[in-house]
């Protein structure tokens, strides 16, 4: 079986760290997604995941993620079944997160220390070589492998 999801958006609201009654972390959140696919003449439109962090990863994201944070989380998706105040018999479907990371600039996650950060400058663009920033290597058999 694969149960596998991975999303990256920005954070809808600030996260609010909670401990269950063995004091174990936990974190609930929202998360809004663009769609990739815009209709002519009308605005992007997003999904809204709702994400479920544990342990260490609830304390990570209460502490260096804020609203309109932009987040990456790769994670399970899990559904459950649960009752209302009213009797009323709801479904909830979220991702359990397994791992979460930084994907957005260093000034989205300002209140996270500098070593938390990890920035990655972008690839180099070879869209602009020609010929002259490439070297023939000779033709020979003696291949090491």
């Amino acid at each position: 079986m694969l149960n596998c999801a991975a999303i990256m958006g920005r954070l809808t609201a600030e996260p609010e760290l909670k401990k269950t009654a063995t004091g174990v972390s936990v974190v609930s959140f929202t998360v809004a997604v663009d769609r990739n696919f815009v209709k002519q003449g009308e605005e992007r439109q997003a999904d809204f995941i709702d994400i479920t962090a544990w342990r260490q990863q609830a304390e990570f994201v209460s502490r260096f993620f804020h609203k309109g944070s932009m987040i990456a989380i790769q994670g399970s998706i899990q559904t459950r079944n649960w009752e209302d105040k009213n009797g009323n018999k709801r479904k909830t479907t979220e991702i359990i997160a397994d791992n979460i990371s930084f994907c957005g600039p260093k000034s989205d996650n300002a209140g996270a220390q500098p070593a938390a950060l990890a920035f990655h400058e972008p690839a180099p663009s070879y869209s602009t070589a020609d010929e002259g920033d490439f070297q023939e290597i000779p033709d020979e058999d003696d291949l090491p492998f």
